[in-house]
C-alpha cells in the first residue's frame, strides 16, 4: 500500500537488502529465567532459517512435536537472530548430537515454564545500510533524531502480508465466505493479515491528518476534514507528529488498559512523556472501539467479522538510537531497540520514505 509517513524530508537514497550480515537481531527476554525447573531454554543464533524452520529442525531431530518447543516471538529468515527457545528438560541429553551449519546454541538455563508467544520485551537491531553518499547520511542522522526525539508509527511491516503483498486479499475472502481455507495456520495467517491492512491504512489516514494539519492553515484545512476551526486549532497546537483526536482509544505505554481520550490537555502532556500512547483497531469483536471523531475516522476502516479483535499501539518510541556512518564503506549502521511486535524493516522506511520490497531495494 502507498502510505503517508510522518518525517518531512525528501526521499532518502541507499540500498537496504535484508542478510545476515546487514539484519542482525537479538531477542530481549521479558523477564530473567529462574535457572531451574523442568524446561530447557536455550539461546539459538540462527542464520537464513525464520523461527518455523528452527523449531520444525529440532522436532525433526528429537522426534516430537513442534507445539513442545516454546519461543516468544517469530524472527526474520533473511537474517541473523538470537532468540530463546525452551523445550522440556527430557530432551537435553538427545540435544547434544544436533548439528546444524546455521544454528548454534549460545547457552543454555532452565526455567519452571515453558516460553510463550508474546514473553518478550523486545528486540535489538544492528542494520547496515549500503551505497550511502555524505549528503545522504546527513539526512538519515536528522531523521534518526526525530525518530529518537517523537518515535514512529507502529505500521505492520510487509513482511505481515506474504511475498506478493496480497495475503489481506485472502484474509478478506475468507471473512466474507467467499474463499474456504481448510489449513488453520494459513487461515488464521490470511484473516490476520487483512486485520493488518486495514489497521495499517487507518494508520496512514491519522498521519495524513497530522501532516495537513501541521502544514497548512485552520481555514485551509477545517473544511477538507469535516471539523469546526476550534476543534482544528486545538489539534494545530499539539506539538507531537500524531495528533490526538477525541475520543481516541488509549493505552498506557508499554502496556496496559484502554481508555478514551476526551481532551484533556493533561492526556496530551503524558502522550509526549511516552506515559500513554494511542492506539488502532484489529478489527474483530469484543475490541474496545473509538467514540466520537476518531470513531468517525475509525469506522471507515472497521468490519464486523466472526474474529476476536483488539488495540494495537499506532506509535512505539525506539530506545538507545545510534548511527555511525563509514563513509570510506559508503555504509550507514543503525542500532536501536523495538518493543515487541514493531517492524525494523518499518523504521527504514520512515527514514527511506518509500517502500522497501521483502527481498530488498536498491536505488
Amino acid at each position: 500500500m502507498d502510505r503517508f509517513y510522518y518525517l518531512q524530508h525528501a526521499p532518502i537514497p541507499f540500498v537496504f537488502k535484508q542478510s545476515a550480515r546487514d539484519f542482525v537481531v537479538d531477542e530481549i527476554p521479558l523477564y530473567p529465567f529462574t535457572g531451574s525447573g523442568e524446561h530447557l531454554v536455550l539461546h539459538v543464533r540462527k542464520k537464513n532459517l525464520s523461527t518455523w524452520d528452527l523449531v520444525s529442525l529440532l522436532a525433526n531431530h528429537l522426534g516430537i512435536k513442534g507445539r513442545e518447543i516454546g519461543y516468544a516471538g517469530l524472527k526474520d529468515k533473511n537474517a541473523m537472530t538470537k532468540q530463546y527457545i525452551s523445550l522440556p528438560k527430557k530432551y537435553e541429553r538427545k540435544l547434544e548430537s544436533f548439528s546444524h551449519e546455521n544454528v548454534k546454541f549460545l547457552e543454555k538455563t532452565y526455567h519452571k515454564n515453558k516460553i510463550h508467544m508474546g514473553h518478550l520485551k523486545g528486540n535489538r537491531f544492528f542494520i547496515r545500510l549500503k551505497k550511502v553518499t555524505p549528503t545522504a547520511a546527513k539526512k538519515i542522522d536528522e531523521a534518526l533524531r526525530q525518530i529518537a526525539q517523537w518515535g514512529m508509527p507502529n505500521f505492520f511491516g510487509y513482511q505481515r502480508f506474504g511475498i506478493d503483498g496480497e495475503n489481506y486479499k485472502k484474509g478478506e475472502a475468507i471473512l466474507r465466505g467467499k474463499l474456504r481455507e481448510r489449513n488453520v495456520k494459513l487461515k488464521k495467517l490470511y484473516i490476520n493479515a487483512y486485520q493488518s491492512h486495514l489497521f495499517n491504512l487507518w494508520l496512514s489516514r491519522r498521519i495524513e491528518i497530522g501532516t495537513l494539519v501541521a502544514n497548512f492553515s485552520v481555514k485551509e484545512i477545517a473544511p477538507l476534514l469535516n471539523f469546526p476551526d476550534a476543534f482544528v486549532e486545538k489539534l494545530k497546537a499539539q506539538p507531537h507528529p500524531f495528533k490526538l483526536i477525541e475520543g481516541d482509544v488509549m493505552m498506557h505505554y508499554p502496556h496496559g488498559r484502554p481508555f478514551v481520550y476526551d481532551g484533556d490537555d493533561e492526556e496530551i502532556e503524558r502522550f509526549l512523556d511516552r506515559d500513554i500512547v494511542p492506539t488502532g483497531l484489529l478489527v474483530g469483536k469484543r475490541a474496545k472501539r473509538a467514540e466520537g471523531p476518531a470513531r468517525v475516522i475509525e469506522k471507515e476502516y472497521d468490519a464486523v467479522h466472526e474474529i476476536d479483535g483488539q488495540r494495537r499501539y499506532a506509535w512505539v518510541f525506539p530506545e538507545d538510537v545510534e548511527g555511525e556512518y563509514k563513509e570510506n564503506d559508503a555504509w550507514y549502521e543503525l542500532h536501536f531497540t523495538l518493543p515487541k511486535g514493531s517492524y525494523a524493516t518499518v523504521l527504514i522506511e520512515e527514514i527511506a520514505k518509500r517502500n522497501i520490497a521483502a527481498t530488498g531495494e536498491e536505488s
